[in-house]
């Protein structure tokens, strides 16, 4: 009898609604036992290849921290430490790294390096991040919701800012579970409905301060992501009126709350006041990567453990 082929999260997509609430229910289990100082090490001796060609700060720390508190073992690979910098293709990278470790997450540019490597991969591979897709910050930043205000079923999400991977998986994550997303960007960053397969119900707006009416959750992010730096000084003039500042929360309900996945710019895509202000949930944020990765771990690798 063959195996069953290995749980991939490539995508916010590629898993179910009932699978995302099993783990949003077992990050609030991990978070809790950690928190108490409980151990708990379902991945003892069991590896996590960690490949990165973009730079990271939370997505390593919290991968890295998140495995050893599990009991496993992280590697960290540059792409200068690895052969793929001198040419090796991606498939046979795959093909040997799998066969000495348990799951691989890799930080790289076009989604479909990470699809060549799952594709030859004989274990779990998870995407830390892309140029097209973010479905870890996704996964954590909708865990932060529901621990602050519970289903995010029928909300409203307002993005603010650039049309760029993490705007692709909310709208991904609002087909699954059931929200609406409000998009507002500026003139030439609109996104491309056609680019972000199995986006889900979302709005368009010209003016942001429209786009965050009513909503439950102000979100945004850089100006300026990976890889597009050569645009800065343009993208600065162009986003200008696209700040979160304090006049544009109060367009949202006043229980809303506002989120970024961090690095933040103060004073360009975000003000100080909102970022520093009550409503910011951006550490809890941050820190929750941490928790929903585990949980994220424990469900590729081990699959629905027993409570």
């Amino acid at each position: 009898m063959s195996a069953a082929p290995p749980r991939h999260f490539l995508q916010f997509r590629d898993f179910s609604r009932d699978e995302f609430a099993w783990l949003f229910e077992r990050t609030r289990w991990i978070k809790e036992r950690f928190k108490r100082y409980e151990l708990y090490q379902p991945l003892r001796d069991r590896t996590l290849a960690m490949v990165f060609e973009k730079a990271s700060t939370r997505t390593r720390v919290s991968f890295e921290a998140g495995m050893n508190q599990l009991g496993g073992i992280a590697i960290n690979l540059n792409r200068g430490d690895t052969q793929l910098s001198r040419g090796e293709p991606i498939e046979d990278v795959a093909r040997v790294i799998s066969r000495m470790v348990d799951v691989v997450m890799i930080r790289t540019f076009e989604q479909s390096i990470i699809e060549r490597f799952a594709a030859h991969s004989r274990v779990p591979v998870i995407n830390g991040l892309t140029n097209e897709y973010h479905p870890c910050q996704i996964l954590a930043d909708i865990f932060t919701y529901v621990e602050h205000r519970g289903s995010i079923t029928g909300k409203t999400i307002a993005w603010i800012g650039d049309s760029n991977n993490v705007c692709n998986t909310w709208l991904q994550a609002a087909a699954i579970l059931g929200f609406t997303v409000h998009v507002s960007t500026p003139p030439g960053y609109e996104i491309d409905p056609a680019g972000v397969p199995g986006a889900g119900e979302f709005r368009t707006f010209t003016d942001p301060n429209e786009a965050c009416r009513d909503a439950d959750l102000v979100t945004t992010d850089v100006w300026t992501s990976m890889g597009f730096e050569a645009e800065n000084d343009a993208r600065r003039r162009a986003f200008e009126a696209w700040q979160v500042d304090v006049e544009m929360m109060r367009q949202a309900r006043s229980d809303a709350l506002f989120m970024h996945c961090l690095p933040a710019h103060r004073g360009e895509e975000v003000a100080a006041a909102v970022i520093d202000g009550p409503q910011s949930v951006v550490w809890d944020e941050a820190e929750n990567r941490l928790h929903a990765q585990k949980a994220l771990l424990e469900f590729v690798v081990c699959g629905r453990v027993a409570v």
